[in-house]
């Protein structure tokens, strides 16, 4: 498996707000919208995130790998979770939410910001704490087709 660190030309770094949606007291990841990337991107090159509300993508946090649903509200796309596997990322109040336990151990709450690093677009995103250093396994996902098929079996 390749290794890829977040500083890597290849990884684009994008800064992203912590926000609170709904009536959850929790903080969540606003993901910004692709027009208003050009400002947030601190490293690399990025154009579109290649993420859409529906999607469950898999996040680094910590080193270890979750899977996050996408969400959106009147605002924009929203991570408001991630858990240990994709069954769990579907089935919302399932299983312990690690990003929340991730934002409350390091002091995080809506209004500030983490980064957000483009790994393999569409698959593999890395949260951390701005000006930390992160290496990544850079595994790609099954094919989508193989994805669909697994996703139409699970319901």
């Amino acid at each position: 498996m390749p290794r890829v660190p977040s500083d890597d030309e290849g990884v684009a770094s994008v800064r992203v707000s912590l926000a609170r949606s709904g009536g959850t007291r929790r903080p969540c990841v606003r993901i910004p919208d692709d027009d208003e990337l050009s400002g947030r991107v601190e490293s690399g090159s990025c154009e579109s995130l290649e993420v859409a509300a529906g999607d469950v993508v898999r996040v680094v946090i910590d080193r270890e790998e979750r899977h996050a649903p996408v969400t959106a509200d009147s605002a924009g796309r929203l991570i408001r979770g991630a858990f240990d596997n994709r069954r769990l990322a579907r089935e919302t109040g399932e299983g312990e939410n690690r990003l929340v336990a991730w934002l409350d151990a390091n002091g995080r709450e809506p209004g500030d910001s983490v980064v957000l690093d483009v790994v393999v677009p569409g698959e593999l995103y890395g949260l951390r704490i701005p000006g930390e250093r992160v290496v990544y396994e850079a595994t790609r996902g099954p094919p989508s087709s193989l994805s669909d098929i697994a996703r139409d079996l699970d319901g």
